[in-house]
């Protein structure tokens, strides 16, 4: 039998400590500015290529937040562990690798074919 409330504190946890390297790297996700007098010009090529990349991080990070929420939500309804495509149940191990999947591997191997 699975065990809801397991998934339910992993999906808390991993939510929680992405929102707090979210507000860590704001400053990272900031405009630079393009101060001639202050840095030369590869220090301020590499300031855009860090903010660039900072702001890659976050979007990865907002979309995998929005996995999460969805998980949380279809704990909520009591449908986690169902596939959101044939109302199957979802492996243990599958949730185990990623308790945000929402769909059963054949359903998934469905869509990628």
């Amino acid at each position: 039998m699975m065990d809801t409330a397991f998934y339910e504190r992993r999906l808390r946890e991993e939510l929680a400590a992405l929102a707090a390297a979210s507000e860590d790297g704001k400053d990272a996700r900031s405009p630079v500015i393009l101060d001639q007098q202050s840095v030369g010009r590869l220090s301020r090529m590499d300031a855009l290529q860090q903010q660039a990349m900072a702001v890659a991080t976050e979007e990865r990070r907002r979309i995998r937040m929005l996995a999460l929420r969805a998980a949380l939500e279809r704990v909520a309804a009591g449908a986690f562990g169902d596939c959101v495509r044939c109302g199957e149940k979802i492996s243990v191990k599958r949730l185990d690798l990623d308790p945000t999947i929402a769909t059963c591997i054949a359903c998934a191997r469905a869509t990628v074919e």
